[in-house]
């Protein structure tokens, strides 16, 4: 299960979907392609998510901004 939905929403509109149901959001991202992309803190809540809002579901692959910071984990400079 992904906590990740990309959703074709603006952030109010998926800020008051998730109040309105309770959702937890970890994360909102605007989308360079159009649209946005939620975290949500629990796979359940996103699923639930997904099926309200399945008429505005992205499919495929997206763009995300390249100001994101990926989680990628280097050692630290005095490593070697």
């Amino acid at each position: 299960m992904s906590r990740v939905v990309n959703v074709w929403a603006t952030p109010d509109v998926i800020k008051a979907t998730c109040t309105q149901h309770a959702f937890k959001i970890s994360a909102l991202e605007a989308l360079v392609s159009g649209g946005a992309r939620v975290v949500m803190t629990d796979p359940r809540d996103a699923d639930a998510f997904r099926v309200i809002m399945k008429d505005k579901l992205i499919e495929g692959a997206v763009t995300r901004s390249p100001s994101h910071m990926a989680r990628q984990w280097a050692p630290p400079v005095h490593w070697k």
